[in-house]
């Protein structure tokens, strides 16, 4: 088997339900994964949308994820550290920690979740920027997978 990321009641590509999205109630999807490295240190996800207007538009940045972990329960809380120790960056709502999708009227947009498992620890504080994060996550990077859904207004 290899490194696989899922979300759950999903298939790539699918339309992710108003559920997620500023439409309703915004809360994180559950999202799991399987196979990991086995030298992971840390895991890193991040979720944004590479076709909004001004470029890619980031939407959650996680990270601080032990390498024993292997899932995100539904509804993380926005805020610098959660309950079970994670740390959550900045996005680009200018707000900590997940804000789903919310495109331009009648524009379907991809949004791309992408775990990162890390060969060392990263070192990042609590409210990191994505440009720390990403940049970051590029360099201590074993292996990455990715998880794509899309919406529309």
């Amino acid at each position: 088997m290899s490194f696989t990321i899922e979300i759950s009641g999903f298939r790539y590509g699918d339309k992710i339900p108003e559920k997620f999205t500023c439409d309703s109630s915004d809360v994180s999807p559950h999202i799991t994964w399987t196979e990991a490295p086995a030298s992971t240190k840390e895991f890193i996800l991040v979720m944004d949308d590479p076709d909004a207007p001004r470029g890619t538009f980031t939407h959650w940045l996680i990270y601080n994820i032990p390498s024993t972990v292997t899932e995100l329960k539904e509804g993380i809380k926005q805020g610098e550290k959660t309950p079970e120790g994670f740390y959550q960056g900045k996005n680009d709502f200018g707000k900590i920690g997940y804000n789903g999708p919310c495109p331009p009227r009648r524009k379907t947009h991809r949004y791309f979740f992408t775990l990162y498992a890390m060969v060392k620890h990263s070192g990042l504080e609590p409210g990191s920027s994505r440009e720390n994060v990403v940049s970051t996550a590029e360099k201590n990077c074993i292996k990455k997978v990715t998880f794509m859904l899309t919406y529309e207004h």
